[in-house]
């Protein structure tokens, strides 16, 4: 692979700037893809852009970029953040504070302009193969504003299919992002909900990789839109309460494991929202957020069930003068454990009439039971 280090003025990289929002933006004379297939939308704060821009006024050096060469011209490996900040400024799209005043490309003197404009961009050029690129891309990612690993399957995985998967999930209010709106957590952009749909209908994270690379050549990706639909469907059809209270216990849970696991139960809608009920005003269960997959496996440890604390246990240890009442021999106080009586399954609660104080092995062959 060969690689050149060129410097290249904002003049000539500002030339011929176009930026058609989400479907691409170009720079340097049409021929810098600026905005390529796996790259991010721009996500740059508003201070960290104006950053960028009161360091090329300054004359400081920013850090270096990479392109990679292309049949049709460039495109931007690393540095798009940067690129798009200088752009945008050059274009008028807005103004930096500047010694108190807000001044726009437009507001500065032919001089100030021209200091910008001759501002030199260091730039890592690169030509080879596809992989290379790609390999090369992934090693230079260990700064700024870093790729997640969803971005960089998309560099790996390009073509038809991850057209049409972000243009469901990944854009700005992508459609994914509304019908999940009070399940799904993520941004759009970030491909935080397009990591989240490959993750359930592949079957885990560690097998989004496999998916891609199965469909990468599809024309489109409706298998994945479809599912994620029923999915999304599925949860409001069994959990149709969502009002603001629920959206904060519901958001964000692993509603395509449950959906993969539990779609052909029968559940009723009705005695599950009393079961709710009854589980958010129970204060031994201190985890809410997790009644939802208690209701549909029956475990009750994602409920992370209140225990007895200390006090509770030392008083009843004091009172059974330290004798397990199963095997009725004596133990150490760091010998014994905490046992419901009743179990909370049953009703039981956690408190002192209800708490026994067993030997190690009497408490665990009680729990296999």
């Amino acid at each position: 692979m060969k690689i050149e280090l060129r410097n290249i003025k904002v003049r000539e990289v500002v030339g011929d700037y176009k930026d058609d929002g989400e479907n691409g933006v170009v720079g340097y004379g049409g021929k810098l893809d600026i905005r390529p297939a796996y790259q991010r939308e721009f996500i740059y704060k508003p201070e960290q852009r104006d950053l960028v821009i009161r360091t090329v006024r300054k004359d400081f050096p920013l850090n270096t970029m990479y392109w990679a060469v292309t049949e049709s011209g460039y495109e931007l490996m690393d540095g798009q953040q940067r690129t798009i900040s200088v752009c945008q400024y050059v274009n008028g799209d807005f103004a930096v504070d500047w010694d108190g005043q807000p001044r726009g490309f437009s507001n500065l003197t032919h001089e100030e302009q021209e200091q910008i404009l001759e501002y030199e961009l260091s730039i890592y050029v690169c030509e080879g193969t596809d992989k290379e690129k790609l390999d090369w891309f992934k090693t230079i990612n260990i700064a700024g504003e870093r790729l997640t690993d969803q971005e960089l399957r998309n560099a790996i995985y390009t073509g038809p299919w991850l057209t049409d998967a972000k243009r469901w999930f990944s854009k700005t209010g992508a459609p994914a992002a509304h019908t999940g709106e009070n399940l799904v957590k993520g941004t759009p952009i970030r491909q935080e909900i397009l990591e989240k749909a490959l993750e359930w209908i592949g079957g885990g994270n560690d097998l989004i990789a496999q998916y891609m690379a199965d469909h990468q050549h599809d024309k489109d990706a409706s298998e994945l839109w479809q599912y994620y639909q029923e999915v999304i469907a599925w949860a409001t059809r069994i959990f149709p309460n969502q009002d603001g209270a629920r959206v904060k216990l519901m958001k964000g849970l692993d509603w395509g494991v449950f959906y993969n696991e539990h779609k052909s139960d029968k559940l009723n809608a009705t005695k599950l929202e009393q079961q709710i009920v009854e589980l958010i005003d129970d204060d031994d269960v201190e985890s809410k957020r997790g009644i939802y997959e208690y209701l549909l496996t029956g475990d009750e440890r994602t409920l992370s069930l209140r225990a007895f604390d200390d006090k509770t246990k030392q008083k009843k240890y004091q009172q059974q003068k330290g004798v397990c009442p199963v095997c009725k021999k004596k133990f150490e106080y760091n010998e014994m454990e905490a046992d419901h009586i009743m179990p909370w399954s049953k009703g039981g609660k956690t408190v002192i009439d209800n708490c026994q104080m067993l030997c190690g092995q009497d408490n665990r062959m009680k729990s296999g039971k």
